[in-house]
C-alpha cells in the first residue's frame, strides 16, 4: 500500500506562519471506529489555533479521513491475533471462541474459563500488543517524513503501546522532543490481565521505552500520580479527554422516560444490575408504570446481559441494539431523558474517566453514573452539575422516582448542567494544553 497524505488549506497556512509542525503517532484516528480516535482528532482539529500544525501518522484506515487533516497512512498487515488465526486456518474477522464452536450459552459467566485460556494465548502472541505488526511500517514512514520535512516535536498516543515504541525509535534517529500520551496506563493499568511473568518483562520494556521521553501525559491526576511512582524522574502532566464543541446539539426527547447506554461492557466490569434491580422494584411496587420507561443499550450485547434482563423481569423495558454509527449514537444520546454511565467496582477505577462521559457532556442530558469508587467521575459530575454518581440501591430508587415524577409532569427530566464548567473539557481546551507543553519543550531545545 502506498502512503496517503491529505493536506488542508488551514494546515498549509498554519505551517507557513509558524513553521512549527508536530508528528502525532497514533493507531487510532477517525474513521477507525473507536472512542480512542476522538482524542487525536481533537488535537488534529484544534492544535493549529495555538500555532502547531499536526501531521497524523497512522495505520491504513478503513475509509478516507476528513480532508481537513494531514494524515499519512502506512501499510498494515493486520493485528498479530488475526495473523495467528490465519495460520490456524480460521477466519481472522470472526471471534476465536465462535469459530471453535463455543456458544454464548456455554460461557454464561461474565468472565469464563475459555476467556482465560484465550487470554493466555494473547499474552504470548500479542506482546506488547496486537498492533506490534505496524511497527516497521510506521518507523520507516515516520523516518521519511521527518527527514524530508521540518518537524519540531513528536507526540505518541497509546494504547496500543507500540505507538510509544515507534516514537522512541524516531526520537533516537532524529533527536526531536517527544511527548508520550497515555489515554490508559501501560503496565500500571488496572485492567492488566496477562499475569506476573509477562508483567515482569513488559514493565522492563515500559521503563526502557519511556526512559528517553521528554514528558509523559495522562488523562487524570490519580493516573498521573501512578505514573510518577514508576517513572520517577519524568515530568508528568494531566490533560483530560474532552468533547468536540461541534458535537453539542439537542434533539426532541423520546415519548417514554428513556435511559440510554452506548458502548461496550467489558466482560462484566461495567454491570447495570443495580439499575435493573431498582427499576424492577419500583415497577413491582406500582411506583412506576413499566410502559412509560425504557432502558436502551447500543453496542455488542453479551450473553450475560440478556440473562440479567430476564432475571429481573425487564424484557419489556430493556432493549438491546447492535453497534450503530457514531452520528446515530450521538442522536440517541440527545433524545434520551438520561444517559447511563457504568464504572467498574475496583478501587483503581477512581482515576479513570471513560471517554463516554465527555461524549455525554456534549449531549446536554443528565448523566447517571453507577458503580465504582468516588473518584474523578464523581468530581466531574459535581463540578459540572451534569449528573450524579450513585452506589446505593435506595438512593437510586429515590432518584428514579424523582425523575419519573418530573417526566410525568413535564414530559422530560430537567437538565441542570453548568455550561461554563463543562466547556473546560472541550477538545479546544485539550489542544491548548498540549500546545503549551509543546511550546515549553521546543523553546527549551532551541536554547541548547
Amino acid at each position: 500500500m502506498h502512503t496517503i497524505t491529505k493536506l488542508s488549506p488551514n494546515h498549509l497556512s498554519g505551517s507557513a506562519e509558524t513553521g512549527r509542525r508536530v508528528l502525532i503517532v497514533s493507531y487510532y484516528f477517525p474513521p477507525r471506529p473507536a472512542i480512542a480516535s476522538l482524542r487525536i482528532r481533537g488535537l488534529a482539529k484544534y492544535l493549529s489555533e495555538y500555532g502547531w500544525s499536526p501531521v497524523i501518522l497512522t495505520a491504513a484506515l478503513p475509509a478516507e479521513p476528513e480532508r481537513r487533516f494531514e494524515v499519512v497512512q502506512t501499510a498494515y498487515p493486520g493485528g498479530a491475533t488475526s495473523q495467528w488465526k490465519q495460520k490456524l486456518g480460521l477466519d481472522k474477522a470472526k471471534g476465536f471462541q465462535e469459530q471453535i464452536g463455543i456458544t454464548p450459552a456455554s460461557r454464561k459467566g461474565k468472565v469464563s474459563i475459555i476467556n482465560k485460556f484465550v487470554n493466555i494465548a494473547r499474552a504470548i502472541v500479542a506482546y506488547p500488543d496486537d498492533e506490534k505488526t505496524w511497527y516497521p511500517f510506521a518507523v520507516s514512514e515516520g523516518h521519511k517524513l521527518i527527514k524530508s520535512g521540518q518537524f519540531d516535536a513528536i507526540i505518541s498516543s497509546a494504547g496500543p503501546y507500540t505507538c510509544h515504541l515507534i516514537a522512541k525509535e524516531l526520537k533516537a534517529r532524529h533527536g526531536l522532543p517527544w511527548i508520550a500520551d497515555f489515554r490508559d496506563l501501560w503496565t500500571q493499568n488496572h485492567y492488566y490481565s496477562y499475569g506476573s511473568l509477562r508483567l515482569l518483562f513488559e514493565r522492563r520494556l515500559e521503563l526502557k521505552t519511556l526512559g528517553v521521553a521528554d514528558a509523559l501525559v495522562t488523562v487524570s491526576e490519580p493516573l498521573a500520580q501512578k505514573l510518577k511512582t514508576l517513572h520517577r524522574n519524568k515530568r508528568v502532566s494531566v490533560i483530560n479527554n474532552g468533547f468536540d464543541i461541534d458535537d453539542v446539539d439537542t434533539a426532541p426527547l423520546t415519548k417514554q422516560l428513556t435511559i440510554t447506554y452506548t458502548g461496550q461492557l467489558y466482560q462484566g466490569k461495567r454491570d447495570p444490575a443495580l439499575l435493573f434491580q431498582a427499576v424492577s422494584a419500583l415497577i413491582a411496587a406500582g411506583a412506576i408504570n413499566a410502559s412509560q420507561i425504557r432502558i436502551r443499550f447500543f453496542g455488542d450485547a453479551p450473553f450475560w446481559l440478556e440473562q440479567e434482563i430476564m432475571q429481573y423481569g425487564l424484557s419489556e423495558v430493556v432493549s438491546l441494539h447492535s453497534n450503530v454509527p457514531r452520528d446515530v449514537a450521538l442522536y440517541k444520546q440527545r433524545e434520551s431523558h438520561a444517559l447511563l454511565l457504568l464504572n467498574w467496582d475496583d478501587p483503581s477505577e477512581q482515576g479513570v474517566y471513560t471517554g463516554k462521559v465527555f461524549e455525554y457532556l456534549a449531549a446536554k442530558r443528565p448523566i447517571l453514573a453507577l458503580g465504582g469508587p468516588s473518584g474523578v467521575v464523581k468530581e466531574l459530575l459535581n463540578e459540572t452539575n451534569a449528573g450524579v454518581h450513585i452506589n446505593a440501591l435506595d438512593d437510586l430508587k429515590d432518584l428514579l422516582l424523582f425523575w419519573y415524577k418530573e417526566f410525568k409532569q413535564n414530559s422530560s427530566v430537567n437538565y441542570h448542567g453548568n455550561w461554563d464548567a463543562i466547556e473546560k473539557y472541550s477538545h479546544r481546551e485539550m489542544a491548548r494544553k498540549f500546545a503549551h507543553l509543546l511550546d515549553q519543550f521546543t523553546n527549551d531545545s532551541s536554547k541548547t
